[in-house]
């Protein structure tokens, strides 16, 4: 069917203007899965198989979680379609992640017949308010007429502002009902809803002044400059500036990992120098992050020595957490420029060495033995460091949730923005496969990788029949160490070995994959990785690695729950 945003009216069905809607948002690929309610759009897909592909996942939970893979790599809205009652509540948890990781998306959900509403009819929920605590915008339509403008608004709110989630209750009637069409106007504003804050001079000047007074400066990167599209403002930014640069999991990308001033990762499980020496800084410059309690530790003992500038568009995020001494409200790829062209051009040499002389405590007493083991099992480490050899840093990586993910994080490579894609504010297990199969589909010329453990790759294994369907050339790497890793951690740590429900048994997952017609192989052995790496990178289609690490091995550095960000510590030696 053609495209029909066209001057005259055209009557339309309310499913097809909603795929009318998509193609004027530029949508190409939706996640999806049918059921009864949603028959009439899926029905009217049938006729736009060629503008629009639509895959078809095994579960709905994956349908988000495949779309949020494609929006987190392309910054575009992803866009999922699934049927009522229990496909609708499937949704939940990825709508939770997406709202948790400001991922715009756009849901879809078919409902029952308006006249059927509260009645208990088969396969009806209330949606609405189930999904309310995980939107950012939710509605339900029962009269096509709405339509076009309440999906104008919903691509809107999703993409604009701090993303997220938004989602569309259509009943079945206002799927079928035939309307005329008047076209589609996409949506740039609403008179309630102010996404943009305006940047106050005074405050950036204020900022400005501190920067430029400060001796010992440090920035911390959240995923708001890669949301804000603000790379490259960042980036003018820091490199003017000299400030030593750091950065939240879900920042990793704001600045490539090599870059001089890159001083590695912040958090629980974050470098050494980062987290002991922001008790140090004077100046603590947070750009799009939000202070999670992971980063944190003890909210009594963070950074009060310091003076505190928070560059952020949501309000609701100024002093929630940690009190701002001067507050940047607005898109950092509006604010930073202009801060950027108030500051002095400085070199923090000394400042800067403070954060070298830490990683090379950090080096010695752990991430040497971590990346260059020379007998005993494999560790998640070398695995990692492997792959950065094969990849150079130019990868889409993608992880689960658990100590594989806290490793990929902090040993990967990233020499461009948007290629680390992880659960970071929910910790989804089950996250990966499907999202790497939507980062897939973002346009770039980059291997996809998903690097999971064994619990988290058996939560949605069954996406194996989406990538066998399909064909995203998804390289699958499972660490396998036959445990719930970080759990079992916690327990060794502090539980007194209590170990309890972790020793998790798993299925030759290399003879699963070749059930859905996926290579694959395992390795047991050191003097098989490089070899068997290289395989998984250069086989033409997906491929399943099953790397077996070892058992009883641990995440370090670790901040304890309820220490500070000074109390790291670096391993588990006496």
């Amino acid at each position: 069917m053609k495209n029909l945003n066209l001057s005259t009216e055209t009557e339309l069905s309310g499913s097809q203007i909603i795929l009318e809607a998509f193609l004027q948002e530029g949508v190409k690929t939706v996640f999806g899965y049918p059921g009864g309610a949603i028959i009439p759009i899926y029905d009217a897909l049938y006729d736009y198989k060629d503008q629009l592909e639509h895959i078809l996942v095994r579960h709905e939970q994956a349908a988000v979680h495949a779309a949020q893979g494609l929006a987190r790599v392309s910054g575009e809205v992803g866009v999922v379609m699934a049927t009522s009652g229990p496909g609708a509540t499937n949704l939940v948890t990825g709508l939770a992640d997406a709202l948790l990781d400001n991922t715009p998306l756009v849901c879809i959900t078919g409902q029952v017949f308006e006249h059927l509403l509260g009645t208990d009819a088969f396969q009806e929920i209330d949606v609405m308010n189930i999904t309310s605590p995980v939107t950012k915008w939710n509605y339900q339509v029962t009269d096509a007429n709405e339509l076009p403008e309440v999906l104008a608004k919903a691509f809107y709110i999703a993409k604009s502002g701090r993303p997220g989630p938004v989602l569309i209750d259509v009943t079945k009637n206002a799927q079928l009902q035939k309307v005329l069409y008047k076209g589609y106007t996409r949506c740039h504003s609403l008179r309630s809803y102010k996404p943009d804050p305006i940047p106050s001079m005074e405050n950036i000047e204020k900022a400005a002044d501190l920067i430029n007074q400060a001796e010992r400066p440090f920035i911390i990167a959240g995923q708001g400059i890669m949301l804000g599209k603000a790379e490259k403002e960042f980036l003018q930014f820091a490199e003017k500036s000299g400030i030593p640069v750091a950065w939240t999991v879900l920042g990793m990308g704001a600045i490539p990992t090599h870059h001089s001033q890159a001083v590695g990762m912040v958090g629980m499980h974050g470098n050494y120098g980062p987290n002991i020496l922001t008790n140090q800084c004077d100046v603590l410059i947070a750009v799009g992050m939000r202070f999670d309690d992971r980063v944190t530790g003890r909210l009594d003992q963070y950074a009060k020595q310091a003076k505190i500038i928070h560059f952020d568009i949501d309000k609701a995020e100024i002093n929630k957490n940690v009190k701002a001494d001067v507050p940047v409200l607005g898109n950092c790829k509006e604010t930073l420029p202009l801060i950027t062209a108030l500051i002095q051009e400085k070199e923090h040499a000394d400042w800067l060495q403070k954060f070298k002389d830490c990683l090379e405590i950090e080096s010695i007493n752990l991430i040497n033995e971590e990346l260059y083991p020379t007998e005993g099992e494999i560790t998640m480490g070398e695995v990692i460091r492997c792959l950065n050899e094969m990849t150079k840093g130019e990868a889409v990586i993608v992880t689960d949730v658990g100590q594989h993910q806290m490793v990929t994080c902090r040993y990967s490579s990233f020499k461009n923005s948007r290629t680390n894609i992880t659960s970071g504010g929910l910790g989804t297990m089950g996250f990966c496969l499907p999202a790497a199969i939507g980062a897939a589909y973002a346009d770039h010329d980059l291997p996809v990788i998903a690097v999971m453990g064994d619990g988290g790759a058996q939560m949605n294994i069954q996406e194996l029949g989406t990538i066998m369907q399909y064909h995203p050339k998804v390289k699958i790497l499972i660490l396998n160490n036959s445990y719930l890793g970080m759990v079992r951690q916690w327990q060794e740590l502090f539980h007194e070995e209590r170990y309890s429900s972790v020793d998790i048994q798993s299925p030759e997952f290399v003879k699963v994959a070749e059930g859905y017609h996926i290579a694959g192989k395992k390795v047991t052995g050191r003097e098989d990785l490089k070899d068997a790496l290289l395989e998984m990178l250069e086989h033409d289609e997906a491929f399943l690695l099953e790397v077996m690490i070892g058992k009883k091995h641990n995440v370090f550095p670790m901040i304890p729950q309820g220490k500070s960000v000074s109390e790291v510590v670096l391993n588990d030696k006496p």
